[in-house]
């Protein structure tokens, strides 16, 4: 039986390169991405080797701690759930729960993540080649770590499952969770800032860290270098308690989940008409009254709002870093394209919901036009402060002209590429209803390659507005700035017009094609 579940997973992971070619593209550059970090990773182990054993020791079970650390951790925030094979789907099988739960660990190693860490941490034994014994104990330590991590990893996202199951607390934890991986780039610089005066805690560290799940495995081999083999026997019988611990705790999690599945919460009465009282009565106020309650109620937008308040903090973080408080001035047009690019997956986002615009027969101006007007409620005012507050702050003044008309024009003419691109393009995105960070079967490359077009054309119809821009920060000359206002404004006017137009007639004219897609993703 186990054999059959690995077995099913290779046919569905074929299977779905055969359906989606830009899956298989992003599987290969993946692949090659990962396989060279792992290069580089395995020569710095053959360097390691030549360290005295306290060192090398201290730097595998730092190592080992921080990867296992990572697999616990990350798929919660990050990554989501691998439903290729769904535990919920084996629910009305009769399959042994030793079986399912020995199959569904083990299909973890296929795949990129579960590949590349296997291939990493059984690689340890490059450390240890010049001691027989340790050599000999890093092959077998580094296979239980790899399973170690998996096994936590599986544990953590089946526990998730559980504690999740109120809507209010997943739409909650999902947006406070994107918090600190915007703000990534700060925290890692503060503590970089503070790591020299932790050297010192380093080598305690890792000696807490080799009693632990995390790290016990990476310190058999160092003990038995070191000519401690009790100690490397006690480590190591400690691991296997560990890991069968773990094993069985996501075991009895799984079968739970499988004998009592989270029920539906039910369903808010409606009182009124909601949103909808305030638009008028027409194609698009009905647009953009069903678009407004989204971003208001559905966490896969609340998580595009969240980077609002958060982007102010890492321009301010990096223009203290350079001295120059100069970054501060892109807020508005980094925010702008940002929030104009939010909508480039609305059609993605309805999922079959997008049946009501196709059987209504909902022009794709109509359309179009809705979806704009709803994020532009909240986006124009927030792109003003961005481009109003920073020139001020910094004591620019004469800069107001010129960020203004970047901003506003990088959110029109962006709400007119999104328009354009949301009618031409699907991809995988996860169901309503679902967390914010479950990867779908299907996401990958294409998504990445559409993103990073549409991001492109955003930026390149900003040059004209941002040439004049730059001239008057280069020359100082004011009058750049104020013929930047106009020209920002006015063509951002024009290319919102084009992009709802174009992107409305491509709607209508690929309305069945769209709604397949949207069923295909689903």
């Amino acid at each position: 039986m186990v054999a059959h579940l690995l077995g099913l997973k290779l046919l569905l992971l074929r299977n779905s390169f055969r359906r989606s070619p830009w899956q298989l593209v992003g599987v290969i550059i993946g692949g090659l991405y990962g396989l060279g970090l792992i290069i580089a990773l395995v020569a710095a182990l053959v360097y390691v080797a030549t360290l005295d054993t306290a060192d090398i020791l201290l730097y595998l079970v730092l190592a080992v701690s921080a990867i296992t650390l990572g697999w616990a951790l990350i798929p919660l925030v990050a990554f989501g759930v691998d439903l290729t094979l769904d535990p919920a789907r084996f629910t009305t099988f009769t399959i042994s729960r030793p079986k399912l739960a020995a199959g569904l660990l083990l299909s973890g190693f296929i795949g990129i993540p579960g590949l590349l860490t296997l291939l990493l941490l059984g690689s340890q034994f490059l450390a240890w080649r010049f001691d027989a014994a340790a050599l000999a104990a890093a092959v077998v330590c580094g296979v239980l770590a790899a399973l170690m991590c998996l096994a936590l990893a599986r544990l953590t996202t089946t526990s998730m499952t559980r504690l999740t199951g109120s809507r209010r607390f997943r739409d909650v934890a999902g947006i406070i969770a994107i918090v600190p991986l915007i703000l990534l780039g700060p925290i890692i610089g503060t503590v970089s800032g503070g790591f020299e005066s932790a050297l010192g805690w380093l080598p305690r560290l890792a000696d807490v860290l080799a009693w632990t799940p995390l790290g016990v495995f990476a310190a058999v081999p160092g003990d038995l270098a070191a000519g401690a083999p009790l100690l490397g026997l006690l480590r190591f019988v400690l691991g296997l308690a560990y890991l069968g611990v773990v094993v069985w705790a996501w075991e009895r999690s799984l079968h739970k989940a499988m004998e009592t599945p989270i029920a539906p919460s039910a369903s808010t009465k409606a009182v009124g008409m909601g949103l909808f009282n305030f638009f008028p009565a027409t194609p698009t106020g009905a647009v953009a009254a069903r678009a407004l309650t989204y971003w208001l109620k559905d966490p896969r937008y609340a998580a595009s709002i969240v980077i609002v308040p958060l982007l102010p903090v890492v321009l301010w973080f990096a223009s203290s870093n350079s001295g120059s408080g100069s970054l501060m001035l892109g807020l508005g047009p980094f925010l702008a394209i940002l929030l104009a690019f939010s909508i480039s997956a609305d059609v993605s986002y309805d999922s079959t919901a997008f049946s009501l615009h196709v059987l209504t027969g909902v022009s794709g101006v109509a359309d179009r036009a809705g979806r704009v007007i709803a994020c532009g409620m909240f986006a124009l005012p927030v792109t003003l402060l961005a481009a109003i507050l920073p020139p001020l702050f910094l004591g620019r003044p004469e800069l107001l002209p010129a960020m203004i008309g970047l901003s506003v024009g990088a959110l029109l003419s962006g709400f007119g590429v999104a328009s354009v691109s949301s009618a031409r393009f699907t991809y995988a995105v996860p169901l309503p209803g679902d967390s914010p960070f479950k990867t779908p079967p299907g996401a990958g490359a294409r998504m990445a390659v559409v993103q990073l077009c549409t991001f492109g054309i955003m930026f390149v119809l900003l040059v004209p507005a941002l040439g004049l821009t730059v001239a008057q920060l280069v020359t100082g000359q004011a009058i750049y700035g104020w013929l930047a206002l106009p020209v920002g404004i006015v063509l951002g006017v024009v290319l919102l017009i084009l992009g709802i137009r174009l992107g409305g007639r491509w709607l209508e004219s690929r309305m069945p094609e769209l709604m397949q897609a949207v069923m295909v993703n689903k």
